[in-house]
C-alpha cells in the first residue's frame, strides 16, 4: 500500500526542484548577456528616482551590488548555475524513480520512468521560457534573483579554479585585446560589422539617395557612439548662479541664444538644477516685480545621464520622459557636460539648423580703418599678422580661446575683453549651439583700457 503522504511530499519537493532548474537555466544565460555598463546605468537611474523611498533604493542599490560582484568572474557564475541546474535535474529524476517504486514493483520499471522523468527536466530547463528570459532581459532577472545567484556561487568555489571555459577567453583576450567582454558584447561588435557591411553592399547595388545611405549607416553605428563623445563639454556650458534674477537670467537666454540653462551654485559641479525660458517668461510676463525673484525659485530637477550611455539609449530614454536636454555625469560623479535630443538625431540625420542659424564666414572681414571682422576660429597667429602686435600666449590658439580665457568663461554675444591694446568683442553666434562664431577686433583706446581694467577689479571684489 503507498504512503499516499510520501508521495504527496516527493512530487511537491519535485516540482520545486523543476521550477529552480529552470532558474537556474534562466540565470545562467543572464549572466553571459548583462553587461557592465547597463548595471552602471541602473545604478544611477535608482539613485535619481523620486518615486523610490530610501529603504527601497537602497535595497536596489544593494542588489545592482551584489550582481557587479557576481558577473566579476562571469565564467565561474554560469559554471555555478549550470552546477546546480544537473544536480536538481539528477535529484527529481531519483525523486521520480522513489515516487514510482511506490506504484511499481518492477525495478526496471522504476529506473526507466526515473531516467524519463530526468530527461524531461533537463530539456525543459533548455528549452522553456526561463531561459528566452534570461536572454531577453538579463539586467532584470539577475536583479531579481541575485541572491539565489550569489548562494550558488559560493556555494561552489571549485568553480572560480577551474579550468572550463579559462583557455578559450584567454585566447580570445590575446587575440581582440577586448577584456571582460560578455558574450552578448561580442557578438554585438559582430553583428555591427555584419550591418555594415550589409548598408555599403545595399548602397552599391540600388540606387539609393548618397544622404539617405548615410541616414542608414549611422543608424547603424547610433549604439557605438557614447554620449561623451557628442556632449557640449564642461568647459563650453553657459550656466547662471542660483541668486541671479529673473530679469537677468531673462536678458541671459536673449543673448546666448538658448532656451534651456543649467543653473549652478558654487561651481559648475553644484548643480541646483536647469532653467527653462518659458517658466521665466511665464514667471514675469503678467508681474513685473517677479523680475527681482531669484532663478532657483523656477528651477526644474535635471535629467542625469552617464558620459558612457550610449547614444541610442540616450536617445530613447530623453524620448520616454520626454526630456530635450540632460546633464552628463562623469564617473566619479562630477558635471562633464550637457546633451540635448537634437545632439542625438543630429547623429543620424546630420547638422540640424532652424532659420535663427547663420553660417560662419570663412575669412577675416575689413569693415573700418583698423577694425576686422574675424571668424572665431581665426588663429592668433592670423590676428598678430593683421595688426603687427605679439600677442604672446601658449595655450590657446585660436581668437574665441583668447576671449575665452580673457573673460574666464564662455563667451555669448556683447561681451568684450582688452588685451595688448586690442579690444574683442563677440559680435555674433552660429549653428545650434549658439556658440559665438565672429568677433570684432579693434584698437581700444586709454580710457576704454582704464575701464576695463576698473571694471576687471570690481568683479573681482
Amino acid at each position: 500500500m503507498p504512503n499516499i503522504t510520501v508521495m504527496v511530499a516527493l512530487g511537491i519537493l519535485t516540482l520545486i526542484l523543476v521550477w529552480m532548474s529552470l532558474l537556474l537555466a534562466g540565470l545562467e544565460a543572464a549572466v553571459t548577456r548583462v553587461t557592465r555598463s547597463s548595471l552602471n546605468n541602473l545604478t544611477l537611474e535608482t539613485q535619481t528616482d523620486e518615486d523610490l523611498t530610501k529603504f527601497a533604493r537602497m535595497k536596489r542599490i544593494e542588489k545592482i551590488n551584489r550582481v557587479q560582484s557576481v558577473i566579476s568572474d562571469r565564467n565561474a557564475a554560469a559554471s555555478s548555475a549550470a552546477f546546480f541546474r544537473i544536480v536538481f535535474n539528477i535529484v527529481c529524476g531519483v525523486l521520480v524513480t522513489i515516487i514510482a517504486a511506490q506504484l511499481t514493483s518492477d525495478w526496471w520499471v522504476d529506473l526507466l520512468i526515473g531516467f524519463v522523468g530526468a530527461l524531461i527536466v533537463g530539456v525543459l530547463s533548455v528549452m522553456f521560457r526561463p531561459r528566452m528570459t534570461g536572454a531577453a532581459k538579463p539586467l532584470t532577472m539577475l536583479v531579481r534573483h541575485s541572491r539565489l545567484l550569489k548562494g550558488a556561487v559560493v556555494l561552489t568555489p571549485f568553480a572560480r579554479i577551474t579550468g572550463v571555459g579559462k583557455g578559450f577567453r584567454e585566447d580570445h583576450d590575446k587575440n581582440s585585446h577586448d577584456k571582460g567582454l560578455s558574450d552578448d558584447e561580442e557578438i554585438e561588435k559582430v553583428h555591427y560589422e555584419q550591418g555594415k557591411a550589409m548598408v555599403d553592399r545595399m548602397v552599391e547595388a540600388t540606387t539609393l539617395d548618397p544622404e539617405v545611405a548615410e541616414m542608414l549607416r549611422n543608424v547603424v553605428t547610433l549604439s557605438e557612439t557614447l554620449t561623451r563623445e557628442i556632449m557640449v563639454p564642461r568647459t563650453d556650458m553657459i550656466c547662471v548662479g542660483e541668486h541671479e534674477t529673473l530679469n537677468s537670467t531673462l536678458q541671459l537666454f536673449s543673448r546666448s541664444g538658448f532656451s534651456r540653462i543649467p543653473v549652478i551654485g558654487d561651481s559648475v559641479d553644484d548643480l541646483v538644477g536647469m532653467a527653462y525660458l518659458k517658466d521665466a517668461v511665464r514667471a514675469t510676463a503678467f508681474n513685473p516685480e517677479a523680475g527681482s525673484r531669484e532663478v532657483s525659485t523656477i528651477v526644474r530637477d535635471p535629467l542625469l545621464v552617464p558620459e558612457s550611455k550610449p547614444t541610442d539609449d540616450l536617445f530613447h530614454q530623453m524620448q520616454r520622459q520626454r526630456q530635450h536636454i540632460a546633464i552628463v555625469v562623469d564617473e566619479w560623479g562630477g558635471i562633464a557636460g550637457l546633451v540635448t535630443i537634437e545632439d542625438a538625431i543630429e547623429q543620424i540625420v546630420g547638422e540640424l539648423e532652424d532659420e535663427h542659424d547663420r553660417s560662419q564666414k570663412q575669412e577675416p572681414e575689413k569693415i573700418g580703418p583698423t577694425t576686422w571682422r574675424v571668424p572665431a576660429r581665426t588663429p592668433i597667429a592670423d590676428l598678430e599678422e593683421i595688426f603687427e602686435i605679439d600677442i604672446d600666449e601658449d595655450d590657446v590658439d585660436t581668437v574665441y580661446g583668447l576671449l575665452t580665457k580673457l573673460l574666464g568663461r564662455v563667451p555669448i554675444v556683447g561681451e568684450s575683453a582688452v588685451t595688448r591694446g586690442l579690444r574683442l568683442t563677440a559680435v555674433d553666434s552660429a549653428g545650434r549651439r549658439k556658440k559665438v562664431s565672429m568677433i570684432l577686433v579693434e584698437p581700444a583706446s586709454r580710457t576704454s583700457v582704464v575701464a576695463d581694467s576698473q571694471n576687471d577689479t570690481q568683479e573681482k571684489k
